[in-house]
């Protein structure tokens, strides 16, 4: 049984269709990538997740159960638009939120102190979040989403604003949530973060589905025609192939269609270059995204 399943839904604010027939999922221990360019539907699914809006059709299960009031508390929600009442101070604030999702004040008080010591702001809990900086607000903020320990954790953007050593701990932080059994939906612009978070990716365009799947299925699915090279000699001119960059013994070639990846390399080999590595180019999530997102009309 899936921790989320997101079967056909459909979403429309006037004339305009948000999101249309979408279907996903998110397994058990499982991180999945939602992506997409801004005004794509990310933040109208989420909230469909999440019961803050209905679906015009199509249907959400939570643990295999449609949404009700004994499974909103398994789900830790972190939105991009942080929502911590400034004047009072972190732990105040921590507890208060747990409080919220009915964890008791004495156990969200001593799991809040535990929490802060694990990033390095026990020494600020009593500080007002007026007079934290961003990248604090933004831990703490990610703490507030975590404390009741749901099993359905939905992060949208969790490092804005956060520091190099901070956004390691945020991910670090993450990890251990997946390897304790927790589901996550991590929606970022930040491709090189879901390669190297996710389990999964799903990409919406337009309101539509236009990626889904593991990220090698993904890449494979985009394999280039092209190859990366690390040889010894001179390269020499092939026809139906390009040298697009050489440098220090490296090269990537581009080649015409009607050549494969096999008989690229029996030609490097027939002409006598010494072969070192001979790599098939995949672009990277990044290239990909840039490539279906690029496509919008």
């Amino acid at each position: 049984m899936n921790a989320v399943e997101v079967k056909n839904v459909s979403k429309t604010y006037g004339s305009r269709k948000v999101v249309n027939a979408v279907s996903f999922s998110l397994g058990r221990q499982e991180i999945l990538g939602l992506i997409g360019p801004n005004g794509a539907g990310k933040t109208t699914c989420i909230r469909m997740i999440m019961d803050v809006i209905k679906p015009d059709s199509g249907e959400v299960f939570l643990f295999g159960e449609k949404f009700n009031n004994n499974l909103k508390n398994q789900i830790g929600y972190l939105p991009e638009e942080r929502g911590l009442y400034r004047q009072k101070s972190i732990l105040q604030s921590m507890v208060y939120f747990a409080g919220l999702k009915g964890i008791r004040s004495d156990i969200a008080l001593q799991q809040a102190e535990q929490w802060l010591v694990r990033v390095n702001l026990h020494t600020h809990k009593n500080k007002k979040v007026a007079e934290l900086s961003l990248g604090m607000g933004q831990l703490v903020q990610t703490l507030v989403t975590l404390l009741h320990n749901p099993g359905v954790i939905i992060l949208d953007e969790p490092f804005n604003g956060l520091d190099p050593v901070n956004v390691q701990l945020v991910k670090d932080i993450i990890l251990e949530q997946k390897n304790q059994g927790k589901s996550i939906i991590l929606s970022t612009h930040r491709m090189n973060d879901v390669e190297e978070l996710c389990d999964r990716v799903f990409m919406i365009n337009q309101g539509q589905n236009v990626l889904y799947g593991s990220l090698s299925e993904i890449k494979a699915g985009f394999r280039s025609r092209a190859v990366k090279l690390e040889y010894d000699g001179n390269l020499p001119e092939m026809k139906g192939m390009t040298v697009k960059t050489a440098n220090n013994h490296r090269a990537e070639i581009v080649f015409e269609s009607h050549l494969t990846h096999q008989q690229i390399l029996e030609e490097l080999v027939r002409q006598g270059v010494i072969i070192n590595r001979f790599e098939i180019a995949t672009p990277s999530l990044n290239e990909i995204f840039i490539q279906l997102a690029g496509g919008r009309k």
